[in-house]
């Protein structure tokens, strides 16, 4: 058996009763058998802005790492480089022939840090050893994480309020990706989000996308948008359609008798087709952009927000896209933060920024995080309302369409 696989196999076997706080150790062990040196892992803060060193000692341990690094910047740092373009960069170089190589730590489309490791720059084989590992190191931690504190702590810059913990723990990965659609998400302010909530998903040939908006920026928000989530997965997976799952949303919060609404955009895409279909409760219409413009916005009769009790239905829409298509799906805390001089960061500046980095050739995961801090710096670095942008791509059917998925058959 090749080193490679064979380190893969034991670390994979070794993962089973691995706690978060042995990874570094059994990943520089096993690591060490095939050439792969020095090997230490960074994971990414909850605001990506800096990397910070997993030492497997607890959370307070990478204060004081000893010869390692305790934090990287994403911004102007290797590290932080082949974190934003989520390619291996090569750093110092060393007389004896060996390198620093950074990875990007990738569970699918979703950024969770980078391994740095000593390889020889001619041996093509560890380099290839080294991506691997990171995607089993991904898989790790996204199976170890939730349930370990010391990761939970070490991922935080600050203290977070009780609204804000129901929110992430509530909400799917930020990035999805398969060969036909990505889906990438970022919310603000993250220590201290109130009633703003995303949630995604798919089934067979159907992905369902939902943007939610709760009254309010405190823990009662909180609730109301986690009752509205909570509504609406157990309706969709009941086979409902778009507008019977509003009702069923309305119906939850009207029990509740609390006085709470929100105000949301429910939409399905046909992955084989590009049928894009949507239904708006008193929320911002989305907006699709095409080769690099923005070509509509995707008005519709809306109904009013959930919660209100007043039965008006919102139109159901639909709209064909094509290949390339970007959706982008938001908050109105995306529009109108506000700078000192009480300038709205506004939806124009909002889509001009999505058109240009995806110029830059960037992937959706870094244009979300690079929008997030560019809204944050016009708002002084500190946000009145929740700020949440959901961003749709459809690459197209499927080349073979025998390898498309059957739909599912609602019985």
């Amino acid at each position: 058996m090749q080193g490679g696989e064979s380190m893969l196999r034991e670390l994979v076997a070794a993962s089973h009763l691995m706690s978060m706080e042995q990874l570094p150790d059994a990943v520089t062990r096993h690591a060490a058998d095939t050439g792969l040196r020095d090997v230490v892992i960074y994971v990414a803060d909850l605001q990506q802005t800096v990397l910070r060193l997993l030492t497997g000692r607890g959370h307070d341990a990478a204060r004081d790492p000893g010869h390692e690094v305790a934090e990287y910047k994403i911004e102007g740092t290797l590290a932080g480089r082949a974190f934003q373009t989520v390619e291996p960069v090569t750093g110092q170089v060393f007389d004896d022939g060996t390198c620093r190589r950074w990875v990007p730590i990738l569970d699918g489309a979703e950024r969770i840090g980078v391994i740095r490791v000593t390889v020889r720059r001619d041996d093509e084989r560890a380099m290839d050893d080294a991506e691997y590992l990171a995607g089993l190191v991904a898989l790790i931690i996204v199976s170890k994480g939730p349930y370990s504190d010391s990761y939970s702590r070490l991922v935080r810059t600050r203290p977070m309020t009780v609204s804000a913990e129901m929110q992430w723990r509530l909400m799917p990965p930020m990035t999805f990706a398969n060969d036909q659609v990505v889906v990438g998400a970022a919310l603000e302010p993250a220590y201290k989000l109130g009633g703003d909530a995303f949630d995604y998903a798919l089934a067979a040939d159907t992905a369902f996308l939902a943007v939610f908006d709760a009254m309010g920026h405190d823990t009662a928000a909180g609730l109301t948008s986690n009752l509205a989530v909570a509504a609406c997965r157990n309706t969709r997976l009941q086979g409902a359609g778009l507008v019977e799952t509003g009702q069923a949303i309305e119906d939850v919060l009207v029990e509740q008798d609390g006085g709470r609404f929100v105000t949301a955009v429910l939409a399905e895409l046909d992955i084989r087709t590009g049928i894009l279909s949507w239904a708006l409760f008193g929320h911002p219409a989305p907006v699709v952009l095409r080769r690099g413009r923005w070509v509509t916005s995707l008005e519709c009769r809306p109904g009013v927000p959930l919660g209100i009790d007043l039965g008006i239905a919102p139109e159901l829409c639909g709209m064909q896209l094509e290949p390339g298509d970007r959706v982008l799906f938001y908050t109105d805390g995306i529009v109108e933060a506000r700078n000192p001089d009480k300038q709205e960061f506004g939806l124009r500046r909002f889509v001009d920024f999505i058109i240009k980095q995806e110029a830059n050739g960037l992937p959706v995961p870094e244009t979300l995080r690079r929008l997030i801090h560019d809204i944050l710096e016009h708002h002084a670095g500190r946000l009145d309302d929740d700020a949440t942008v959901l961003l749709l791509e459809w690459h197209g059917p499927p080349d073979n369409p025998e390898d498309a998925i059957e739909p599912v058959r609602h019985i």
